[in-house]
């Protein structure tokens, strides 16, 4: 399911987004209710998202969570298109803005570790996957990422035209690479068989009604008779959890690729000398 950000009313969503708004009054009172803000709000839609993904999202859902009916959460944000918009900008604000453990020179280390950064975070939101980058939400934090990697890629040297396209470039990159760890994740939960157990089946099949297969598809059996992979395992340890292998192969994906596209780099650096 691909959402489209900023579809609500444009000077509300940005008021709301920036704070440029006066906020409407909080209301005390006798009982254990909460007061309401745009914050609590935004961080109840975040958590459900979170926990169960953007298709549970609604106003009603979110007012539940925070003991509320869904028309006590108007009053502060107008739906759920301006909803949306805020937890994408909020959640946002996870991601480091500068890597000062890096040496300010070393763009490459600086580059790997905001690559790391970003996967992980969405990673840990898989919902924001789903919220396409054809139009961007244009909240504070959501420029804050963008001028955090712009930084990092001006110490390349590069020119700026080259920079806006290695911006084009890494985002979706990395975006992709998250979604395919996400994916792994959520695999066996949504269909109700484990990765063993489609892989035996298919497999099985496959060989079975395709045993020209290798005559068929050349190349690939090729790739897999020169660099084998090893036998699918359930499980890889790293550190403590355990690691099932189709997201061990998604980060080691990311890896590869990130080390290559950071070798372009380098090459266009060095066609400029």
């Amino acid at each position: 399911m691909v959402v489209f950000a900023g579809q609500g009313d444009p000077r509300r969503s940005l008021s709301l987004l920036w704070r440029a708004e006066t906020p409407p009054p909080t209301r005390g009172g006798p009982g254990p209710k909460p007061r309401l803000s745009v914050d609590a709000i935004v961080a109840a839609a975040v958590a459900l998202a979170d926990e169960e993904g953007m298709g549970a999202l609604s106003m009603r859902a979110v007012g539940d969570r925070l003991g509320r009916t869904a028309m006590a959460l108007y009053t502060y944000v107008p739906g759920k298109s301006e909803l949306l918009d805020l937890m994408y900008d909020a959640v946002h604000a996870e991601l480091p803005t500068a890597y000062p453990e890096s040496d300010p020179a070393d763009w490459r280390a600086a580059l790997t570790a905001w690559a790391g950064e970003v996967l992980e975070f969405h990673v840990r939101h898989p919902w924001v996957l789903q919220v396409s980058q054809a139009r961007p939400v244009l909240g504070p934090h959501e420029y804050a990422g963008l001028d955090t990697l712009v930084t990092l890629l001006r110490a390349t040297g590069l020119e700026a035209g080259v920079l806006r396209r290695l911006v084009g470039t890494l985002f979706p990159f990395v975006r992709g690479s998250a979604q395919a760890v996400a994916d792994a994740r959520l695999a066996a939960a949504a269909t109700g068989s484990s990765d063993e157990e489609w892989w035996a089946a298919r497999s099985a099949a496959l060989l079975e009604l395709v045993p020209d297969f290798a005559e068929r598809f050349p190349a690939v059996s090729g790739l897999e008779a020169e660099g084998p992979v090893e036998p699918y395992p359930a499980a890889v340890q790293e550190g403590t959890e355990p690691v099932p292998y189709p997201e061990r192969e998604a980060r080691e994906t990311f890896r590869v690729g990130l080390g290559v596209l950071l070798d372009g780099i380098e090459a266009a650096r060095a066609d400029r000398t």
